[in-house]
Parts: structure tokens; C-alpha cells; sequence
């Protein structure tokens, strides 16, 4: 008798690494329950679409992927931040089968099982031990908490993510591992506050290895750099105990790379915005870790045109911008999100004045990444390959995340394929990418 053919989910994955992650626990769930995953709309007995909900140009696009997907398939199960937002979700579309938010995998499988039974028993499945992976094979995100304690006046995470909950580091570090012995080279640390890891539970100790290590940032980076793989940090809030994982850099432990969201550098629109830390700690923290570890790259993401920003504020945050030098930098019009604190606050800026204002910044920011990136012409250093053409290949070096930073481009890499790591001599650089050859040394 020919057996029945596996159920097919299609999947829509939106928003940022953290929901990437989430995606693909919902589809290694998926697959060991023995569900196919489909690439195509038609193809599906239904799909899921996992949306973001940060800002309104993300929950414009969140609404138009379910509505494509209704229209195309007509079966639709929505989680991720958006879904937090439930009326919004069902006044849009009064159709879709469920609605969950984020960090959801029990609840969107609840709703696959409800209109798409399970086909069989899932200990009857094999699924690789690093699940699946919506990256590259070569590198892949790793989410040590979900939450935040903070309450940043533009940000609704917390009420849709809740606050901080940090994974067993015995669990982080197997996936590690596991992700290790399937072939990544590079991980990528990621939750909301990573410097955070381990608040909640007071730094207790779990065990890796039937070793005991604490559930805390430096301890995770001092494992992770036992693995062998590049290992870069991402949502660093720059507090103290920041600064112990620098010598790790320095050694090559973990890679010299620290994305740290300073926001902005006006005390008073920081306090506005209610971060942590004022620019002049920040200034002098930055200079402390390129003298621990002069290699360091430390990208930053800021809003420009938060409400109640004077034009001398702002010139305050492009004179911290040029003292800092940072190395990778994103600015982000100041956007209203519903829920949001911010929203109260008085004097709102301008649409043409936030743009203006960005505009300004970026332009001071390109000036800078050009000229720090001149100065890598002659170096030769290390990249690890994203994409490889004939003798042609993209990648990146330890100072460039994927999709967010710049890329190296390399000639005379025949051969080269994605994961594999060259040694490149750099011979020309612009505002955000170096170019050069594969060196013969």
C-alpha cells in the first residue's frame, strides 16, 4: 500500500535574528513531527507566517505577507510579534486560523495539529541534531535569553516578549556544539540584552560538559570560544562587566566585535528614551576597549528626530559620532509605535525634519567608515566566504555581520566555496566594502 503523503506547511519568516530563531524552532518542530516544509504557496495544505510588530513600515509589511498568503493559500496561522497584537491581526484579516505572539513553538504547533493533523509519532522522525536552519550551513544565530528589563520609551518588546528569560547554558551550549558538528563556522549571540544573560536566574550555575559554568555572559563567551568557530556578540548594553570579555578578543577567542544600540549621545534624550549609560561613559568605554584590544570593531545602531530633539542635540550626537569613530553604524528616522511611551511626549519632530536629520548623520558616518576602511588597504586579513563565483567570491571579515555591515569582495578564488575562510590581501576600499585577492602566502 503506497503511503500517504506527508503534510506540507509553507512558511513566511519576517522581522529580526531573534525571529529568525523562532522560525526555525517552529520548523524543526515541524519536520520532527513529520510535516513537510513547502517552498511554494500553492504547494501548502497551509502556511505560517511569522511577523514583525517593531515599527509601522514592519507591521505594514507583517499585514501584507499575511494577506498574500490568504490570497494564495487560504490557510493561515500568524505568530511572532505582531500576533502580541492580536486585534490587529484579526481586524486586518478575520480569516486567519490562529493568531500566537512571539516565542510561540507550542502554541503554532497546537494550531497545525487543530487544522492539519500530525501525520505520525515524532519519535519515529529523524531530524539533524541542529535542527532547521533558515542561514546559510556556515553560520547561524544562537538566542541565549528572550525578554527585556528594560523599558526604552520607542520600544514595545517587553510587552510583547515579556521580561528577561535566560536559557540554561547547558542548553546554549549544545545547540552550540550541535551546530558545530553540522558545519557552521561562524556564531552569531543574539537575544535582547545579551549583556544581560543570566539577571534572572543570579548568575546560576548550570553544567557543559559535566563542568560547571555560569549563566552569565562571560562564562557563555569563554565556552563559546572553546568551539573553534568565529563567535560574534550582538545587542551588547555597554555595562561594566562588559569590558571582561575584551581580553577574549584580544586572545582570538571570540571575534574582536561588539554591536553595541547606544541610541543616542544627549544625556537629556537618553533619559528621554530611558537608556542606560551617558555618552561620556560611553566615550570613555569605547576608548578602553580599542586600548585592551586595538583590532575591535564596534557597530552601533541611533535615532535621529526622537521627539523633543533639538537641533543642537542632534549636532551633540553627530559630535559624539565623530569623536567615537564607530565602524559600522545604521540611524533610523524616529517612527511611532503604537503602545509606545514615546508617543506622549511632547514637540514631535517633523517627518521632513527626522529625515533631514538622518540624512545629515549618515553622510557624517560615511566620512568615517571611508576613511577607517583606507586604512585597511595592504592588510591582509581573514574573510569567511559567503557566496563564490568562478574565481569570484563575497564574504566577509570578523568586522562585518551578515546582512547588516559591509562585505569583502575577493578575486582570485577559484575554488572557494561558501564556509571556507581565506586569507585576502586588501588592495581597495569605499564607504562599506573592501576589495581584494586571495593572497599566496
Amino acid at each position: 500500500m503506497k503511503p500517504m503523503p506527508a503534510p506540507r506547511v509553507g512558511f513566511v519568516s519576517l522581522g529580526c535574528p531573534k525571529a529568525l530563531v523562532d522560525s526555525e524552532m517552529i520548523l524543526t518542530q515541524l519536520r520532527a513531527e513529520g510535516y513537510d516544509i513547502s517552498p511554494s504557496y500553492e504547494g501548502s495544505d497551509l502556511v505560517v507566517v511569522n511577523t514583525c510588530g517593531f515599527i509601522d513600515a514592519a507591521v505594514r509589511e507583517s499585514l501584507d505577507a499575511i494577506g498574500e498568503a490568504l490570497a494564495e493559500n487560504g490557510k493561515v496561522i500568524v505568530t511572532g510579534c505582531l500576533g502580541a497584537k492580536g486585534d490587529v491581526v484579526r481586524n486586518a484579516h478575520p480569516s486567519v486560523l490562529a493568531v500566537t505572539g512571539p516565542h510561540a513553538t507550542r502554541e503554532v504547533m497546537s494550531a497545525v495539529h487543530a487544522h492539519l493533523p500530525r501525520p505520525h509519532d515524532p519519535f519515529t522522525d529523524l531530524v539533524p541534531p541542529q535542527g532547521i536552519r533558515l542561514t546559510p550551513s556556515h553560520y547561524a544565530y544562537l538566542k541565549i535569553s528572550e525578554g527585556c528589563n528594560h523599558r526604552c520609551t520607542f520600544c514595545i518588546i517587553p510587552s510583547m516578549r515579556g521580561d528577561l528569560v535566560s536559557r540554561p547554558i547547558g542548553d546554549v551550549m549544545q545547540e552550540a556544539e550541535n551546530l558545530v558538528k553540522a558545519g557552521v563556522k561562524e556564531l552569531l549571540v543574539i537575544s535582547q540584552d545579551t549583556s544581560a544573560y543570566g539577571v534572572d536566574v543570579k548568575y546560576r550555575t548550570g553544567f557543559w560538559g559535566g563542568r560547571p559554568v555560569k549563566t552569565r555572559m562571560t562564562e557563555l563567551c569563554r565556552a563559546l570560544g572553546e568551539l573553534g568557530v568565529w563567535v560574534r556578540l550582538h545587542y551588547v548594553y555597554p555595562y561594566p562587566h562588559v569590558d571582561e570579555v575584551i581580553p577574549l578578543m584580544a586572545d582570538g577567542r571570540i571575534l574582536p566585535y561588539l554591536d553595541v544600540p547606544f541610541q543616542h549621545a544627549s544625556p537629556r534624550i537618553l533619559k528621554l528614551m530611558k537608556r542606560p549609560a551617558s555618552s561620556e561613559r560611553n566615550l570613555e568605554r569605547i576608548r578602553a576597549w580599542r586600548e585592551a584590544c586595538p583590532g575591535i570593531t564596534v557597530r552601533s545602531t541611533f535615532i535621529a528626530g526622537f521627539p523633543g530633539e533639538t537641533e543642537a542635540e542632534f549636532e551633540e550626537l553627530l559630535e559624539f559620532l565623530r569623536e567615537a569613530e564607530l565602524d559600522r553604524v545604521g540611524c533610523f528616522a524616529y517612527s511611532p509605535v503604537e503602545g509606545a511611551k514615546a508617543n506622549d511626549l511632547p514637540d514631535p519632530i517633523a517627518e521632513d525634519v527626522k529625515e533631514e536629520r538622518r540624512r545629515r548623520f549618515m553622510e557624517t558616518q560615511a566620512a568615517i567608515s571611508r576613511e577607517k576602511l583606507a586604512r585597511k588597504v595592504g592588510s591582509t586579513i581573514e574573510v569567511l566566504v559567503d557566496e563564490a563565483k568562478g574565481a569570484h567570491a563575497i564574504g566577509r571579515s570578523a568586522a562585518d555581520a551578515p546582512e547588516i555591515d559591509g562585505v569583502v569582495h575577493v578575486r582570485a578564488a577559484k575554488g572557494a566555496k561558501p564556509g571556507d575562510l581565506l586569507r585576502v590581501k586588501i588592495s581597495a576600499a569605499d564607504e562599506h566594502d573592501l576589495h581584494g585577492a586571495v593572497s599566496k602566502l
